[in-house]
């Protein structure tokens, strides 16, 4: 099959694009980028200095190729990538799969505008409802990034109530993008005052609070927005209590409750998402990140009949969301995430990982679920270890002072993890010895 003119050919329990054997391109990709004299990691820094805006910073490093769990820089140095483009790369990098189907897929069909659709987002629309459980009725809307995804369940609330419940509901430490609507629902005063006035009516709450989220809901809200498990914020979870106590409230109240599992989605924790053992059903959630296996795609999901025509012709749209070759990128990424076992390897790794780290030195709380990881260390010292690990050969992050954040590949096996964990004694010396002569 060299693509998908006839949907009815493709396995209806998991429709992908199959690839296809293609002609190789004759001018491979590196040699559009003009390398001359300008290869090594510091040059293309300064090229990089004098060409893009600084909202990112100095990248860490430049990057040129990956495959599975590792990367290289432009000066051949490996790394054991553990942060997975911030939850993106599900399936690792260069997964041969996901990229054979987005080749073919461009091949076939790249983009139409949404006067049309395509069987790969009508396929991915059915996929996404199969494996959140929706009930009859529900639908979804394709974005292309979580703080798309947010933009349009922003607006989604915005239409509960007809204009005349004002209140939206988030969580401190909360965060939800940074588009305005997505800003308004963060809680990062670094990330906020810069943009203010925000679009107004949200309210932030006690994270993990329940007698402080049941005073809040009233008849005046429209919403409450949840990350099951607060990524930014240092991987700090929800208890399935409090997800239960939001439910009832929201339902009593006639509000939304709204789940971002932009982070926490399609396998992150070991399960499709991470509110399951909730035993609760949602109002909406939003996906994105490793829908795509790193190629960019969001999902709005909203559940029923009911809050699925609250958005209704021309109130919301994107040019590029749900095009023929991110919804394939996302029905491959979901197939090989079932047909590959990587559901278990999530659980099973996380847990050696989580184990691992509880025993380390200095390390003095563990957080999270399957592969989304936060962990503590005794003194301010993450991102010094940031950087030791990046000089040793690891990437992570420092969401906090005190804080390493873990979310690699969902393919990561345990002789990887173990590299890790064996190294982490050494990397916290090392970071704790730069600090203190930073310090001086």
């Amino acid at each position: 099959m060299s693509n998908v003119e006839d949907l009815d050919k493709l396995d209806h329990q998991s429709p992908v694009v199959e690839p296809v054997e293609t002609e190789p391109v004759e001018t491979p990709v590196v040699e559009l980028v003009e390398t001359k004299g300008h290869g090594s990691g510091a040059e293309w820094l300064s090229r990089y200095s004098s060409s893009l805006m600084g909202v990112f910073g100095t990248p860490q490093r430049v990057l040129v190729r990956g495959a599975g769990c590792l990367v290289w820089d432009a000066d051949g140095k490996e790394y054991l990538d553990l942060l997975g483009g911030i939850a993106v790369n599900a399936m690792g990098h260069a997964h041969p799969f996901v990229t054979s189907v987005i080749a073919s897929q461009l091949a076939t069909l790249g983009h139409v505008s949404n006067f049309f659709t395509s069987p790969t987002q009508i396929a991915l629309a059915e996929k996404l409802l199969a494996v959140t459980k929706a009930p009859a009725g529900s639908k979804v809307f394709f974005a292309n990034s979580g703080t798309e995804a947010n933009e349009a369940a922003f607006k989604l609330a915005r239409r509960n109530g007809d204009g005349k419940r004002g209140k939206i509901i988030a969580l401190e430490g909360a965060f939800h993008g940074r588009t305005m609507g997505a800003l308004a629902l963060t809680a990062k005063e670094a990330y906020r005052t810069p943009f203010e006035p925000l679009p107004g009516g949200v309210v932030h709450i006690p994270f993990g609070d329940i007698d402080a989220l049941r005073a809040a809901v009233d008849e005046s809200t429209a919403a409450v927005f949840l990350e099951p498990i607060q990524g930014e914020a240092g991987v700090r979870p929800l208890s399935a209590e409090y997800l239960q106590a939001a439910r009832e409230a929201t339902t009593a109240a006639g509000a939304l409750l709204i789940l971002d599992e932009v982070q926490t989605g399609i396998g992150r924790t070991g399960k499709w998402l991470a509110s399951e053992d909730a035993g609760i059903v949602p109002d909406a959630i939003t996906l994105a990140k490793g829908l795509g296996g790193g190629f960019p795609v969001g999902a709005l999901i909203t559940f029923g009949d009911t809050v699925s025509s609250l958005l209704s012709a021309g109130q919301h749209g994107t040019t590029f969301g749900g095009n023929p070759v991110a919804t394939a990128a996302a029905l491959a990424t979901l197939h090989a995430i079932e047909s590959q076992g990587v559901l278990e390897n999530v659980r099973t790794v996380g847990a050696f990982l989580r184990d691992g780290l509880a025993a380390v030195d200095g390390v003095t709380e563990v957080r999270g679920e399957g592969l989304l990881i936060g962990f503590d260390l005794d003194a301010d010292v993450a991102p010094a270890l940031v950087q030791a690990g990046l000089d040793a050969g690891f990437i992570v992050n420092s969401p906090g002072p005190r804080t390493i954040r873990l979310a690699p590949p969902l393919i990561l096996t345990t002789e990887q993890a173990g590299r890790f964990l064996a190294a982490l004694p050494e990397l916290i010396q090392t970071a704790v010895s730069r600090t203190a002569k930073d310090a001086q």
